[in-house]
């Protein structure tokens, strides 16, 4: 493919629950269960502006384990099960509510900064009606 090549866009949610490239939506975007992949292997889209940090995990845990975690609680106080019970339901169900949603969510919040243009923020002070430039700024 040439670097000059006209992309249109595509949704987010359409591609990265699916673990595709943000750009052609035809490549994987991972190497494994949660490593990104260099660059795309069909479009050759560079992967290093993906920094999706702690959203998936904060997402997964708001989401997906709070629930789990109050079953296991609702079990615990309604039945009052045997330890090995209570290990043997909850155990799987909160590693599986943990595991499941990584990949996709993570998936979806690199589609999402490609697709939305996110980077660092950067302070433009100079134009900031707040702070006024004065002589002494510049030491």
């Amino acid at each position: 493919m040439s670097a000059t090549t006209e992309w249109p866009p595509i949704s987010p949610y359409r591609t990265g629950i699916r673990g595709l490239c943000p750009r052609c939506g035809r490549g994987h975007l991972f190497n494994g269960y949660l490593t990104l992949k260099p660059e795309c292997e069909v479009c050759g889209l560079d992967y290093s502006f993906a920094d999706p940090a702690d959203g998936p995990a904060f997402f997964v845990i708001c989401f997906t384990c709070v629930p789990a975690v109050a079953f296991a609680t609702w079990l615990e106080v309604v039945h009052s099960p045997p330890l090995w019970i209570q290990f043997a339901t909850t155990g799987p169900l909160v590693l599986l509510a943990c595991l499941l949603p990584l990949r996709p969510l993570k998936g979806w919040l690199v589609n999402s900064q490609y697709f939305y243009k996110a980077e660092q923020g950067v302070l433009d002070l100079e134009n900031d009606p707040v702070h006024k430039p004065t002589p002494n700024d510049a030491d």
